[in-house]
């Protein structure tokens, strides 16, 4: 805040100022004191008629905070400048405020920095916002807003980042973003926006953030992207874009995160793609790729996501995976690899989350998984894989879910089962397992999903069920167990699945069996 000579001060006449310069000097500091104090009334004008349309504020951080009876530059959210004592930035971000955007908002002339994301503001955005030449930073990111992006957001040349993620907005990408010279992030996601990506917006050199993921954008993606050579971030998911992956992207070697999810792409992933060594996130899942997994993927030794599920991609699981060595997630699930899984899956030892699911895999589970134990999420279900559960599988102290399902697994349910007390999902039904269900399953206080069924377990159905008290879902469907159904199953008030058909069990139905969830 800007400090202000004390009147008193003035008074004392200086000794080397005649009488008539000491007048001057007074009356032109008045004017200048006048002058400020009556700008940045303009300024508490227009703050208090946004606080005007404020129709809720749950937590009071406007009612009570923004009074005429104390300085705008004290306000919450209210930042001055100290040079001109105006009002810079405002922040009202994450205060969960209900209402429109006043019109006056565009009389802060001196407004360069404006946050209003994660708040429930609706309507349009006034077109007097316009006045705000010195603006740089623009966040109107999940609210309610709606109507089309306007196009004079083009104006503000000076404008850094423009956030409009999360609304209701409609129509097309306004070629107008194509002036904003200087902008570095532009984040479009969440709304309803159609058409394409117009040509103009690879005007903006300035780009590292671009994301209008989850929207209804189609066409191709323009091969003039490669004009964006300092982008980090491409965010195109969920959208409609159709055609090849351009292999201009391998230009951009600044890339860090790439998500072309859930779209039509087609064709193979380009080769070009291994240029991009920075890359730390790759997103191709939910597309009609084809091919192989190309080599050149083990050049992306940086990267931590790679997710390339639900593609039309063949051949096997390439050997160069192994030198992804910082990977936490590795999604190939739902495509058709074939051959075996690779030992050099057990190079990924920061590995998280492991999805093989719904492919054509053989073999037996490889021993090397010992190795990743970080691995909270292994899917391998819906595969060819035979022999054994593994006794390795002990080692995975960490996983939560594990899936097996639908492959021609033999054997007995090991007991080093009981090490994975973190386990919530386990899912081994559809296979040739045999034996006894292990009572250390008793154990696994966490569990709330068990399903057995369809393999060749005997015997009785393990008392110990009873300590799993957060068991939702309990299906031993198609097994040859015996004995009676045990009365603490009474006791699972979780349960909201119970599945013990075609066995050979005994005894009377409880009543505690006659509720919407057995069958």
């Amino acid at each position: 805040m800007m400090r202000l000579t004390p009147i008193s001060n003035l008074m004392e006449k200086p000794s080397f100022l005649p009488p008539f310069m000491f007048g001057l000097l007074f009356a032109t500091f008045g004017v200048i004191l006048s002058a400020k104090y009556s700008s940045i009334t303009v300024d508490q004008s227009a703050l208090l008629a946004l606080k005007s349309l404020i129709t809720h504020d749950p937590h009071n951080f406007l009612t009570t905070n923004w009074s005429t009876s104390t300085s705008v530059c004290s306000w919450i959210g209210v930042t001055c400048g100290s040079k001109h004592y105006r009002v810079t930035a405002l922040n009202l971000s994450s205060m969960d405020l209900t209402g429109t955007i006043s019109s006056q908002l565009g009389n802060l002339s001196f407004l360069a920095w404006l946050d209003i994301h994660q708040n429930s503001f609706l309507g349009s955005l006034p077109i007097e916002l316009t006045n705000l030449r010195r603006m740089k930073y623009l966040d109107f990111g999940n609210n309610s807003f709606n109507g089309e992006i306007p196009l004079w957001f083009g104006c503000f040349s000076k404008l850094q980042t423009l956030s409009l993620y999360l609304n209701n907005f409609i129509g097309v990408i306004p070629s107008t973003l194509g002036n904003l010279s200087k902008l570095e992030r532009l984040s479009l996601g969440g709304n309803q926006i159609t058409g394409g990506i117009p040509n103009s917006l690879f005007k903006c050199k300035e780009l590292k953030f671009l994301s209008l993921f989850n929207n209804s954008l189609e066409g191709s993606i323009p091969t003039e992207i490669e004009n964006l050579t300092l982008l980090k971030t491409l965010g195109l998911g969920i959208n409609h874009f159709k055609g090849k992956i351009p292999s201009t992207i391998g230009n951009l070697t600044t890339l860090e995160v790439i998500d072309l999810a859930y779209n039509n792409l087609s064709g193979e992933i380009p080769l070009v793609i291994g240029n991009l060594a920075s890359l730390q996130m790759l997103y191709l899942f939910n597309n009609r790729l084809i091919g192989e997994i190309p080599l050149v993927i083990g050049n992306l030794t940086s990267l931590r996501e790679l997710y390339l599920g639900n593609n039309k991609l063949t051949g096997k699981i390439p050997l160069v995976i192994g030198n992804l060595t910082s990977l936490l997630v590795l999604y190939l699930g739902n495509n058709t690899l074939t051959g075996e899984i690779p030992l050099v899956i057990g190079n990924l030892t920061s590995l998280q989350s492991l999805y093989l699911s719904y492919n054509k895999l053989t073999g037996k589970i490889p021993l090397v998984i010992r190795n990743l134990t970080s691995l909270q999420y292994l899917s391998l279900s819906n595969n060819k894989l035979t022999g054994e559960i593994p006794l390795v599988i002990g080692n995975l102290a960490s996983l939560q879910m594990l899936y097996l399902f639908n492959n021609r697994l033999t054997g007995e349910i090991p007991l080093v089962i009981e090490n994975l007390t973190s386990l919530r999902e386990l899912y081994l039904d559809n296979n040739k397992l045999t034996g006894e269900i292990p009572s250390v399953i008793g154990n696994l206080i966490s569990l709330t999903d068990i399903n057995l069924g369809l393999n060749y377990f005997t015997g009785e159905i393990p008392l110990v069920i009873g300590n799993l008290t957060s068991l939702r879902v309990l299906d031993l469907y198609n097994n040859k167990l015996t004995g009676e159904i045990p009365l603490v199953i009474g006791n699972l008030t979780s349960l909201r699945v119970l599945d013990l058909s075609n066995n050979k069990l005994t005894g009377i139905i409880s009543c505690f069996f006659y509720s919407p969830f057995c069958y």
